[in-house]
């Protein structure tokens, strides 16, 4: 793969997970439709599309396991539900920030060892994520907050228990497909009354088959080609990207709150994972 091409690929794709946070919150802001409803659709679209992409000699090929599609679905309900009362910006930094700690975690489990760079990047994370959570009149709503943090958590375990996969479109296209009575469940459980509407279907849809969908196909193309420390500091530009979109199509403000909280998050994260692939190099 050319240099370009892995460029405009890689670009492509955190511009399709910006994409997830810009249309859930699009979706729920205006009342086009409810949590739960956003939730399955969602899930039933990329379900359907990555079924589609996993075919070979014109038969559906897919695998997966109901650990993973368990959460998986955990982190498409927390996030949907969280998009309610959240900007999109703020969301996508607590889901990022939530995902690298939880894989970040994972390391220090297995007993990978940290230098005092990366720990002194855990501490300014963590203390960037203490500021953005204090109350005052930008701080996000807490139960919002908790609910994209297990969003965060839940899909760093997804991607954990992912690792390594040998057919990762054929595996996600079956933790897809397992997700789909959970959702279906949750939106008879809490989707009283329902709130669908036609742009809110369309916003699930997008969100689902192409955010999602062709999103995790055109990473997991890229995936081999990067090394780790590019990979996962590649997705430090998302939270920007949500933020920039959220301004311009939502009509969101960036207050200094998130610039600060976001400089610390973001930058003590690069900094875990930049000296992670020093150490491992060496």
């Amino acid at each position: 793969m050319t240099s370009l091409r892995l460029f405009l690929l890689t670009s492509l794709t955190m511009l399709a997970f910006a994409c997830n946070s810009i249309l859930c919150r699009l979706a729920l802001k205006d009342g086009s439709i409810d949590a739960s409803s956003f939730t399955a659709i969602r899930l039933i679209s990329g379900a359907l599309m990555l079924s589609l992409l996993s075919m070979k000699d014109h038969k559906v090929k897919v695998s997966g396991q109901w650990g993973s599609a368990l959460a998986l679905f955990s982190y498409a309900a927390g996030f949907s539900y969280a998009y309610i009362h959240m900007t999109a910006s703020m969301g996508a930094l607590l889901l990022f920030a939530a995902v690298q700690a939880t894989m970040i975690g994972h390391g220090l489990y297995n007993k990978e060892k940290f230098n005092q760079f990366q720990w002194a990047g855990l501490v300014f994370a963590a203390l960037g994520l203490v500021f953005l959570l204090l109350p005052g009149l930008s701080a996000p709503p807490l139960f919002s907050a908790f609910l994209m943090i297990v969003a965060g958590i839940s899909w760093g375990i997804y991607s954990i228990r992912g690792k390594g996969a040998k057919h990762p479109i054929q595996s996600s296209a079956g933790n897809f497909i397992r997700t789909i009575p959970l959702s279906l469940l949750l939106l008879f459980v809490l989707s009283n009354p329902l709130s669908v509407s036609g742009n809110g279907i369309v916003y699930a849809i997008l969100s689902g088959a192409l955010a999602s969908g062709v999103g995790y196909a055109i990473w997991y193309n890229v995936l081999p080609s990067l090394s780790s420390s590019v990979a996962a500091t590649v997705q430090l530009s998302v939270p920007l990207i949500t933020a920039v979109a959220g301004v311009l199509f939502l009509g969101e403000s960036f207050s200094l709150r998130l610039l600060l909280s976001s400089l610390a998050i973001l930058g003590g994260i690069t900094l875990v994972v930049l000296k992670k692939d020093t150490i491992n190099s060496k």
